[in-house]
């Protein structure tokens, strides 16, 4: 490592023609102060990753990297999700650099908090997790629901950082050992604290998005916390295994009470009861079926190897292109 580390900012791309042109000068001038602060090198980048987006938000990419060196990035040859899109930069960077810090495009995340992990970083942390301290901004429902699921994470015993996402530090270090994770079902915020090393958090209070829409809604936040239970944890199996114990228990019961009630002569007929049972029975099979199936599906995707992202094109590969094309 340098005297002095090379950073490189990792920001996922996705339909941002609208806030990229106002976020992008943000992560410059920032590379630029660090440097000026003397803890980072001036080698240092900022390194887009366009997943596969359908506005202009590659050509943006391109027209920034032309203008300042500082600015780099790399396009996915289709759309796989922020998830693969933070995975592709990181990988993409581990090699070239000592530090990495992930950030979203949106402007919500405190820039500023990039002075603290750095800090951090020097001080000897190989991860620094940048952590919301509130959420004045979000709704009662998505504050709840978020809080919620993080909480459920740790229950089912996925190792999570409360109120963190995926604006963290990575040292170079970590992204080597993390490159040995090989699954396809990624959730990096449940992945990295697996990595172990030194690590800490830094915390920030989140803002408004600057520009355009939020490409998460509901559904897509719904889904993200499913597949990150389903896949750093297989507790809710046990879960299912225990609901089934008790289930075959409490049946074990009333067939011995409706055995002594028979030979009592005390039986007459329940459809009502009947049905109810019948139903029960039935909803906790199908919920069961459904969450075993969710397992098996993802041993299928993960027997198949596919690779996790493509990287279709570099902006310092098409500004050689281009440089050879003109000469």
């Amino acid at each position: 490592m340098s005297a002095r580390p090379i950073l490189w900012i990792v920001i996922p791309c996705y339909n941002e023609e609208q806030v990229l042109p106002i976020t992008a000068p943000m992560f410059l001038n920032k590379i630029k102060e660090l440097a000026d602060q003397g803890k980072i090198s001036k080698n240092s980048r900022v390194l887009f990753v366009n997943d596969g987006s359908k506005d202009k938000t590659w050509e943006i990419i391109c027209n920034l990297a032309k203008k300042d060196e500082r600015f780099i990035g790399i396009c996915q040859s289709r759309n796989r999700g922020h998830q693969n899109a933070v995975l592709a930069g990181l990988m993409e960077a581990k090699d070239k650099c000592d530090i990495t810090i992930s950030i979203d495009c949106d402007g919500q995340d405190d820039i500023n908090a990039m002075d603290k992990m750095v800090d951090e970083y020097l001080a000897g942390c190989e991860v620094v997790y940048g952590v919301r301290s509130k959420r004045a901004t979000d709704t009662w429902f998505k504050r709840t629901t978020a809080e919620g699921f993080y909480k459920l994470m740790n229950a089912l015993g996925a190792e999570v950082v409360f109120n963190h996402a995926d604006y963290r530090l990575v040292s170079s270090r970590v992204l080597n050992h993390f490159a040995e994770y090989e699954e396809v079902n990624i959730f990096l915020r449940g992945m990295f604290p697996l990595v172990g090393f030194k690590s800490t958090s830094v915390y920030y209070e989140r803002a408004e998005r600057i520009a355009g829409e939020s490409h998460y809604p509901l559904k897509k936040m719904l889904a993200l916390a499913f597949n990150g239970i389903t896949s750093l944890s297989v507790k809710p199996i046990a879960i299912i295994t225990g609901i089934g114990v008790g289930v075959s228990l409490l049946g074990l019961i009333v067939a011995i009470w409706a055995i002594v009630e028979a030979v009592l002569g005390n039986t007459m007929a329940g459809w009502t009861s009947m049905v109810c049972i019948v139903c029960l029975l039935g909803g906790v099979q199908l919920v069961s079926l459904g969450v075993i199936g969710q397992y098996i599906g993802k041993t299928y995707l993960e027997a198949k190897r596919r690779p996790r992202y493509i990287i279709s094109e570099r902006t310092w590969e098409s500004n050689e292109r281009h440089w050879i094309e003109e000469k």
